[in-house]
């Protein structure tokens, strides 16, 4: 969950830098000397606004500390965006020391001031425990404070907790509500979860049309999940027409983004040749990628591609390793499966071929 950023102020300056050295760093730009003599006197909003040039860079040379030291001037006499930014600050760590406690401090007074960020980000912190000791229903108390001005990321937690029962009575119902005002806003998380919703008969009235409608506009905001599911709409035809071709062209827009189940997906259809034409190297290829990461599934399909010399060289050694990786990383019958395979291709191996394939299962390591 992403916290509410930095405000930004509005107010336009010129672009220069600061001199450096002074106690109290003054902006060097005749149109900025008017502002930081009100700041100096005292003027909160002129030292929040400051304090904002100061932590973008923005008419002055770029400077956390200096950031902090203007918005905790402006916070100390009640600016409730000042005291946002200042939890922030605590927040993340950024020109001062990271604190948790201090953090909660500050979005504390902002959000007792109505504030919604500071709402939202306190919401967090209760969510997650971090300078508070964890509260889901204070978190919800929070969301729903922030939610009802209109907050469209905490419209999106409150439809969390309500889908869960974290903090509140589970209520599917009311999840929706929420996802849905989230949604209307553009959040695509919430337009996913809507669509889910739909699809699942979760406090909504079961409508696949509805599903692949809230999907597809994440989707086209480049949210990889739902791109995934919408993949997976067209895959099964539910709502929609059933289209291989469009499943793998949203399959491909998210596994372009590093998605190992996407990569994954559009792998399969390669090796089915479903929405493409069938192309064994382009299924290594995808494979490959997701199996690099980790992905348990895509090392099985990987090694049996290697096994079998399905658009790579076969090779026993590399077929051996992948299966053997994939083994240890999965469970259950899928692990004992996994197992059977790479045991059985044991039979075809000399024992200097399975000791390297084990040498390289025990040093590979996931890429990031």
């Amino acid at each position: 969950m992403v916290r509410t950023a930095l405000i930004l102020a509005m107010s336009a300056f010129c672009i220069i830098t600061s001199s450096c050295g002074q106690a109290t760093k003054a902006p060097a730009s005749d149109a900025l000397k008017p502002l930081f003599e009100r700041a100096k006197k005292g003027d909160a909003e002129a030292q929040f606004k400051l304090g904002v040039m100061y932590d973008n860079g923005q008419g002055v040379r770029q400077d956390r500390a200096e950031a902090a030291r203007w918005c905790r001037k402006a916070a100390e006499q009640g600016n409730a965006l000042a005291q946002l930014n200042l939890g922030f600050m605590y927040d993340k760590g950024q020109g001062v020391a990271r604190d948790d406690a201090e953090a909660v401090r500050w979005y504390r007074k902002a959000a007792e001031q109505g504030n919604a960020g500071a709402q939202a980000n306190l919401g967090l912190m209760y969510l997650n425990g971090q300078g508070v000791a964890q509260d889901y229903a204070e978190a919800a108390r929070r969301f729903r404070k922030a939610a009802e001005q209109g907050d469209a990321q905490s419209q999106f937690n409150l439809g969390l907790m309500y889908s869960k029962g974290k903090g509140v009575t589970q209520d599917y119902a009311e999840a929706a509500r929420w996802y849905r005002k989230a949604a209307e806003q553009g959040y695509a998380q919430a337009q996913i979860n809507l669509g889910l919703s739909y699809a699942h008969g979760r406090g909504v009235t079961q409508d696949n049309a509805e599903a692949a409608r809230w999907c597809r506009k994440a989707a086209e905001q480049g949210n990889a999940g739902a791109q995934i599911h919408l993949g997976i709409i067209y895959a099964k035809g539910e709502g929609v027409t059933q289209d291989y071709a469009e499943a793998v062209r949203w399959y491909r827009k998210a596994a372009e983004q590093g998605d190992v189940s996407a990569q994954y997906l559009l792998a399969s259809e390669y090796r089915r040749g479903e929405g493409v034409t069938q192309d064994y190297a382009e299924a290594v290829r995808w494979y490959r990628k997701a199996a690099e990461q980790g992905d348990a599934e895509s090392q099985f399909n990987l090694g049996i591609m290697y096994e079998f010399g399905r658009g790579v060289t076969q090779d026993y050694v590399q077929a051996h390793m992948w299966l053997n990786l994939a083994a240890s990383r999965s469970v259950g019958d899928r692990r004992k499966n996994y197992a059977e395979a790479r045991d059985r291709l044991e039979e075809q191996m000399t024992s200097e071929q399975i000791a390297e394939a084990q040498r390289l299962a025990r040093e590979w390591k996931p890429k990031k």
